[in-house]
């Protein structure tokens, strides 16, 4: 610590300059994350010093929350839903696990049925849990094999996964397939669907994912993802809306007695900003996102492909993957594990980026 404080101008001198040495988001490709919409700003700076950890000392932020969720089950068809905000999929997905575990604790060698594609918080998840992850491999189109699945399920499974959007590919796992299995062997069924949770409901053609499919226990969605709040938002959103209940430890010093969450202190702020842009925009503007994402998608395959470099998969999202081995140095992307090219067109990546980038890899493939 300094002995001395800064001047303020001094302090916000030197922030800028490290704030310089982050990459610009224009050459971003492979994030999933992308500036937050200006509502959303507006709205977090309204709820700074909220904290939803003590939710009785500020009611009127607890209320957003309930509001998000009520939003966000209705949107998933089912607005009776229960839930809280997280701080992203991983927290979502370890407290979706945590209540799977729960709800089977006769079972003494519990494990978890997840696809290969399963992000890695499935890992850190099971490792805090002492879960053994079983990986179920994937067809060749990339997705969940469900009837591998429905194999490697045995008397000790607590949980079976399906993701909606997988981070690497873009694809929507064989979700109606796996609540059959689901439903027929009694068993809790976690959607993963941090990022596609705000890109297939708006999507031209529907693909079962939600709470419309009866067996489908809980759901893991990141707002801050293509809902365009600010960081931190995720939501795990349940069925039942008491099942959280069976979390609850002893908070004798709050103005609530018993909390199921994870975190403790849990910002307000993000979900303020994660409400305000869904109700800005509401159905038809996210709709619209989504739309020129998905048209920005479809140029970025059609042009690549132009250039001989074809497609790994068709994807279900806004997430493109290619049989390439290099791209010009500015632009910011990212790689499968099987080595493919991967871009996320996020709201950021404009036509005009799209194209950009096409220019420089024509001028790199010619």
């Amino acid at each position: 610590m300094l002995n001395k404080g800064l001047s303020e101008e001094d302090l916000f001198s030197f922030f800028a300059q490290k704030k310089e040495e982050d990459l610009d988001y224009n050459y971003i490709l492979g994030s999933m994350c992308t500036p937050p919409h200006p509502v959303g700003v507006r709205a977090h700076g309204m709820f700074m010093e909220t904290n939803l950890g003590d939710p009785g000392l500020f009611p009127g932020t607890a209320s957003l929350e309930q509001l998000l969720i009520q939003r966000l089950g209705t949107l998933f068809h089912l607005p009776g839903a229960g839930g809280y905000a997280t701080s992203g999929g991983t927290e979502s997905n370890i407290q979706a696990l945590r209540c799977a575990k729960e709800q089977r604790k006769q079972v003494s060698r519990p494990n978890v049925v997840v696809p290969e594609s399963a992000h890695f918080s499935f890992k850190k998840a099971c490792d805090i849990l002492c879960l053994e992850m079983r990986a179920v491999p994937l067809d060749n189109t990339l997705k969940m094999d469900a009837e591998k699945a429905a194999e490697i399920i045995d008397k000790n499974t607590v949980c079976l996964v399906g993701i909606a959007g997988t981070t690497e590919y873009g694809l929507v796992d064989p979700i109606a397939d796996l609540a059959e299995i689901a439903s027929d062997q009694d068993l809790f069924l976690h959607v993963d669907a941090a990022f596609g949770g705000m890109v297939i409901p708006f999507l031209d053609r529907s693909i079962p994912f939600d709470f419309s499919l009866p067996a489908v226990t809980s759901i893991a969605v990141d707002p801050h993802k293509m809902g365009m709040s600010t960081i931190p938002c995720g939501c795990l959103l349940t069925r039942d809306p008491d099942m959280l209940n069976i979390l609850d430890i002893d908070t004798p010093y709050l103005s609530v007695r018993k909390e199921f969450t994870l975190s403790g202190t849990r910002p307000g702020a993000p979900v303020a900003a994660a409400l305000a842009v869904l109700d800005y925009l509401g159905a038809e503007g996210l709709r619209a996102v989504v739309s020129g994402c998905m048209k920005n998608t479809r140029r970025l395959i059609d042009g690549m492909e132009t250039f001989g470099i074809q497609r790994a998969v068709t994807p279900d999202v806004n997430v493109a993957t290619f049989i390439c081995n290099d791209v010009p140095g500015r632009w910011k992307v990212s790689w499968t594990r099987r080595g493919h090219l991967r871009i996320v067109c996020m709201p950021h990546v404009h036509r005009d980026r799209i194209e950009a980038f096409l220019k420089d890899i024509g001028e790199m493939y010619a």
